[in-house]
């Protein structure tokens, strides 16, 4: 997987002009008029531009790329919220990666989606595909993992973190893949897990170094060093609270509660830790035993 991930970094990197400028605009634009086709006339006389390998087979092409603009919904409201978030994601993707980075996730989702159609063809029979919902999905969880702390307004009242939304956005792959297994429908099935393996792809080393982080982080909060430089801690404070002040010349006797203006320090010389303040620290007879 991290092969496949350099592997895209340096097309993307070595080919800075591929791919479509705006993609996500064209997506959008073009899903938009099919759903003013579809308010004129019907759904099915769209029916057209799903993608179904048997007959794309037999000549009707232009299946491989009008699936992508057939609408997931057809209540208005909803559309225009969600093809405003693709936008939104699409164009913040575009801008944080390049064009040629952002076309080749883009295109590289779409490449799988129709592999899985093709395979379902001769694995279970001819279907078809509408839409290109994970593609899309799977668009947002790149964005959350390049900005896990970005604020979005759910419902435009609600601030929420996007990786929250994110959370959320795994549970509904996680559901659809089984009620479509719970409803022997395996096309439906691999769909969204082939979006997460596109996205695996793309984030395989970030996922990677973050997992790496939190074991390596809690192993450190739990190791020996760290339980008893924290018990120590604990044990200063207490006694910090029960004496009443931190530092406390052992010449003079005055303490940092008395002056806190005075500085204090503890002396490498003498044996053991003895705190002296500005005016002794230089003037004082050293501690030899403790």
């Amino acid at each position: 997987m991290k092969k496949l991930h350099d592997a895209v970094d340096r097309f993307a990197m070595s080919h800075p002009r591929f791919g479509i400028p705006g993609l996500i605009r064209y997506i959008v634009i073009g899903t938009a008029a099919v759903y003013l086709l579809i308010q004129f006339s019907s759904y099915s006389a769209v029916a057209f531009l799903g993608f179904n390998w048997g007959l794309v087979l037999k000549g009707e092409l232009w299946r491989l790329v009008t699936f992508l603009f057939l609408p997931e919904t057809l209540n208005p409201i909803s559309l225009i919220l969600s093809l405003y978030f693709t936008y939104f994601i699409g164009t913040l993707l575009e801008r944080e990666w390049g064009t040629a980075k952002f076309s080749l996730y883009y295109l590289s989702g779409v490449v799988l989606t129709l592999l899985t159609g093709i395979i379902s063809h001769y694995a279970w029979g001819p279907s078809t595909i509408y839409g290109a919902f994970y593609v899309n999905m799977a668009m947002f969880l790149a964005l959350a993992s390049l900005y896990p702390d970005m604020r979005v307004l759910l419902f435009y009242i609600i601030p929420i973190k996007i990786k929250w939304l994110a959370l959320a956005d795994g549970v509904l792959f996680a559901l659809s893949i089984l009620t479509a297994l719970m409803r022997l429908d395996f096309l439906s099935a691999l769909l969204p897990v082939v979006a997460l393996l596109n996205f695996l792809v793309f984030f395989w080393t970030d996922l990677t170094e973050t997992l790496g982080y939190h074991r390596r982080r809690a192993r450190h909060q739990n190791s020996h060093q760290t339980i008893q430089f924290k018990s120590a801690v604990r044990q200063q404070q207490k006694k910090e609270a029960q004496q009443g002040y931190r530092h406390k010349c052992a010449v003079c006797g005055r303490t940092d509660t008395d002056f806190p203006d005075l500085e204090f320090r503890y002396c490498s010389r003498c044996v053991g830790y003895h705190c002296f303040c500005s005016d002794h620290i230089f003037n004082h007879e050293h501690f030899t035993r403790e």
